[in-house]
């Protein structure tokens, strides 16, 4: 008895299945790339260094992983952008946000702790513990935190989504992308954004509930106010 051994897909033969074939790859590409074209659009003149971000109230640094409980180099690098924005006086709070889903991991904390060893005051850093990806978080900051306006810190490659996310969750939003070496975490975030695209543009769409909601959180206004 033979077996049966899959063979390789076939080409079409005439040059009209040759023409659709072509047209069908074509249509795919484009519609690939329309997310971030998107994303290009909307954010137009919203990206800023450290030295012309618009001053603002607050900053939202987005979390990026934790090594042995530390920040993560990409991570450090945003918390550094944010403590020279608070020591500049741009930004007056800033809100941490990232992933506490499980006992042993704690993006906020470790955040936290980073930025208060780097000369930021504890009363003014507010800390979001259910930021599990950008969309949640922008939602969270508008909703739960009240933050109306703000500069988003993240790493060049991600800036564009935060940003298109926060103002289509309600947060007139500036971003800072902070520049890393180009290794193969750089290269893999870039080609994850891809991707990332497509789902940001179906988060703008549907406008999904994030994982957590929960109650208001005062602790923006407070530590405005200079109450911690």
């Amino acid at each position: 008895m033979r077996r049966w051994r899959p063979g390789r897909p076939r080409l079409p033969r005439t040059r009209t299945g040759q023409r659709r074939l072509v047209q069908a790859v074509m249509a795919g590409c484009v519609l690939a790339l329309l997310p971030a074209a998107w994303l290009r659009l909307v954010t137009d003149g919203r990206l800023h260094g450290t030295a012309d971000v618009p001053r603002t109230d607050v900053a939202v640094v987005f979390g990026a992983g934790l090594w042995d409980g530390e920040p993560s180099p990409y991570l450090a690098h945003r918390l550094d952008a944010a403590a020279e924005l608070y020591r500049a006086g741009r930004v007056r709070v800033v809100l941490v946000t990232g992933d506490n889903s499980r006992e042993d991991y704690d993006e906020p904390d470790a955040m936290r702790t980073y930025l208060v060893r780097h000369d930021v005051p504890d009363g003014r850093i507010v800390s979001d513990y259910a930021g599990f990806d950008t969309w949640d978080s922008c939602v969270r900051a508008k909703k739960i935190f009240g933050v109306d306006r703000a500069v988003l810190i993240s790493q060049d490659f991600h800036i564009r989504r935060a940003v298109a996310l926060c103002e289509e969750a309600g947060v007139l939003s500036y971003g800072v992308g902070v520049s890393a070496v180009h290794d193969a975490t750089w290269y893999y975030g870039g080609a994850r954004e891809v991707l990332a695209a497509g789902k940001a543009a179906l988060d703008a769409v549907f406008e999904p509930d994030p994982v957590f909601l929960g109650p208001r959180e005062p602790g923006v206004a407070r530590a405005l106010a200079g109450g911690g």
